[in-house]
């Protein structure tokens, strides 16, 4: 369950009565157009159905049967979100639009590269200035996902900005192969991988474009500095960092 502070209020009024519920407001949202799929226990306050949720007052059990046809918490919840309204207020609102927010630039961040500089990846700290000088705000009714598209955009005439993937050869020494490649390995998608016959480990990695310096800090991290990383552009060109 989460808490009190973070839950939103979803309202039905049916049949002369009001029904209400207390929700994550993500989570309602994904109810609210069919789109939820996780534990429904996780996402909700109380495991209750109220008259007044500010006060605590419940419906009568014989109104929940004639509007639900059940008076079990846990199917007329799903009820009341999607077919009542979700109440925000003022505050839950601006919370979850500046975390929306930030989801929203670490995803550019994560996966963004400025094709003007050889495609090394864009700060946050640039993207978030760059967004600033756009109209482009995060709506905070609905998923982050496909208001990225939107941010690129808007995005596009203020820097050069595209989405990419990279892929890059990882070679850890004997010494760090052992308890190193299994970290790396886990960063992107492994391409493949080979053992040396002097201990070493080779890796090919393919992951998003943003995310190369973690990879680097994680390489150096992992072999003391001593590992070797390759940025493999095609088949013919390797760029040796």
């Amino acid at each position: 369950m989460i808490s009190l502070d973070e839950a939103v209020t979803a309202r039905l009024e049916s049949h002369g009565e009001r029904f209400e519920v207390l929700v994550d407001p993500d989570a309602a949202l994904a109810i609210s157009r069919g789109e939820f799929d996780g534990e429904l226990e996780e996402v909700i306050a109380a495991e209750d159905v109220f008259e007044d949720a500010a006060a605590g007052d419940r419906p009568p059990e014989n109104a929940l049967e004639e509007v639900f046809g059940t008076t079990d918490p846990m199917e007329i919840i799903p009820q009341v979100v999607q077919d009542g309204e979700i109440q925000i207020t003022a505050d839950q609102r601006r919370e979850m639009q500046e975390r929306k927010h930030k989801d929203l630039v670490n995803r550019i961040t994560r996966n963004a590269v400025n094709p003007q500089m050889d495609d090394a990846p864009h700060p946050p700290d640039r993207i978030e200035s760059a967004l600033e000088e756009t109209d482009f705000r995060i709506d905070p009714m609905e998923p982050v996902e496909p208001q990225v598209d939107e941010a690129l955009d808007a995005l596009r005439p203020v820097i050069p900005i595209r989405f990419d993937t990279v892929t890059v050869a990882v070679q850890l020494p004997a010494d760090y192969a052992g308890s190193g490649q299994a970290k790396v390995r886990e960063f992107g998608d492994l391409d493949r991988e080979e053992w040396q016959s002097d201990g070493s480990w080779v890796g090919v990695l393919t992951f998003p474009a943003g995310l190369q310096n973690d990879l680097f800090d994680l390489v150096n991290e992992v072999s003391s500095g001593e590992a070797e990383t390759r940025i493999i552009k095609d088949e013919d060109e390797i760029e040796t960092r």
